[in-house]
């Protein structure tokens, strides 16, 4: 069946979601457009960006939760159970319902979810150290027959399908719930009801950054991104809370999932992100990784300063090209041989409280692969483990006090026609259970200075710290 395209009226991604808030596991990929970036791309490269689109999904046909070693698969009231690889499951699912790429609509059903840290487990072998405070899935997509799609450079919004399960007819029925407005239910207010607590002081980080020192020096690995992570007591409407974080941080891939567990437990993701893990299209392959971090500054004088060392920072280009190679190999392990190219290195990116030195890397999709073989064989992604990956990896689960979870992992889709796009989920908070969690970390070299590095993780928890103060509430 040719793709259904029912139009509907222009609003942002974020009303969309609102509409749709009221069924089951709404989903939200937003773009930051141009506010994440400066105004100096031309649109060719904002859309590469993903600065053009917003896709809103909500009531899966299924859900796929992945717990070591199960994949749970839920269709209706039926529940299956596969100990095999979590990425083959999404794959098999996906290959009956295999469609062409229509231009200009980026998602129109698939998979669409989240991709933990903590899946690289299923992938290699790992030590068991770190705690495990927040059992969340290591996995977590559903799989949505529908989406709404707002395309920013054309000002349209359609109602998508290949009607893979939904008729027309519930599909127009769908149109026009959407075109009523949707009373908003009466939610308790986003509240932030204790100070944040860090599970690394700043001594504690002292003492695992000199580990990472002692590791480098012993020849064990290169770079190791150490990260900590904060945590606060809250209360009240989570969307609250997303709808004033992307006030305060307007980046090119966010997102906002309202799910649950599998076992009852409901949580929210909130993701700022601004860095492309790994996206296809027509078999093409893209990934932008991010190292290299200053902060922003309110004056323009000082904030060009920052920006001029970034750019010419010995050892922050070298911190860079190190996941580049990195990341050059994981492609290539799904791409053709000779098609893996180095397309930018070092872009000097602006967002909105720090600037970044960015990097294009891409390639062909080698036949007989799919995109969910490349998430596999890069997962998880290079530029917040450390090189060389596997040993970076358990470095980290040494050093760190906590599991990562969602941190560092993914969050995007994989659609019937095979295209991907996915972010690296930093900049990202977890809602559960009453207590909101935010990881910020960098990459630790021979060079790096502690305090420096240090500051680099308060730098980008920044606009995480504002919103807690928005939300405190003051007894």
């Amino acid at each position: 069946m040719a793709l259904i395209q029912l139009e509907l009226p222009y609003h942002e991604g974020a009303y969309w979601l609102t509409q749709v808030r009221h069924l089951l596991w709404p989903m939200l990929l937003e773009s930051g457009r141009v506010d994440a970036v400066e105004k100096q791309f031309s649109v060719d490269e904002e859309i590469s960006l993903g600065a053009r689109f917003d896709i809103v999904v909500a009531e899966p046909v299924a859900k796929i939760i992945h717990r070591r070693p199960f994949t749970e698969v839920h269709v209706k009231h039926a529940l299956q159970q596969y100990e095999e690889d979590p990425f083959a499951v999404i794959k098999r699912f996906l290959a009956p319902h295999k469609v062409d790429r229509v231009t200009d609509v980026p998602f129109a059903g698939g998979a669409l979810g989240y991709f933990s840290y903590d899946l690289g487990r299923s992938i290699e072998p790992m030590p068991e150290l770190a705690a495990h405070d927040m059992p969340l899935p290591e996995l977590l997509v559903g799989i949505y027959d529908w989406a709404i799609v707002v395309d920013h450079h054309k000002r349209c919004c359609q109602l998508v399908s290949h009607a893979r399960y939904n008729t027309p007819d519930s599909l127009h029925a769908l149109q026009l719930s959407l075109l009523q407005p949707k009373e908003q239910p009466d939610k308790k207010a986003f509240s932030v009801v204790a100070d944040i607590a860090h599970n690394m002081d700043k001594p504690a980080y002292a003492k695992a950054f000199r580990k990472v020192k002692d590791y480098i020096l012993a020849g064990d690995c290169y770079q190791i991104n150490l990260a900590q992570r904060l945590a606060v007591k809250v209360q009240g409407d989570a969307w609250q809370a997303y709808d004033q974080f992307r006030q305060l941080s307007k980046a090119p891939f966010m997102a906002y999932l309202q799910v649950d567990d599998g076992q009852g437990m409901p949580f929210e993701v909130l993701s700022m992100s601004p860095e492309r893990f790994l996206q296809v299209t027509d078999n093409k392959v893209e990934t932008r990784p991010i190292k290299g971090t200053r902060p922003r500054h309110a004056d323009a004088a000082m904030d060009k300063q920052e920006a001029e060392s970034l750019a010419g920072s010995i050892k922050d280009r070298a911190e860079n090209l190190m996941i580049v190679d990195l990341l050059r190999n994981d492609i290539g392990k799904v791409c053709e041989i000779g098609s893996v190219k180095v397309d930018a290195l070092f872009r000097l990116q602006r967002f909105t409280n720090v600037h970044h030195l960015v990097s294009i890397v891409r390639g062909v999709l080698a036949s007989g692969y799919h995109a969910m073989d490349l998430l596999r064989g890069c997962f998880p992604g290079g530029s917040i483990t450390g090189a060389p990956k596997l040993r970076a990896m358990e470095i980290i689960e040494e050093l760190e006090p906590h599991r990562r979870g969602i941190y560092c992992g993914s969050i995007g889709y994989v659609g019937f026609d095979g295209s991907m796009d996915t972010n690296i989920s930093i900049r990202t908070a977890v809602i559960c259970n009453q207590t909101m969690t935010f990881y910020a970390g960098g990459g630790v070299v021979a060079d790096s200075d502690c305090d420096k590095e240090y500051q680099e993780t308060l730098d980008k928890a920044s606009q995480f710290l504002k919103l807690v103060a928005q939300f405190k509430t003051h007894s």
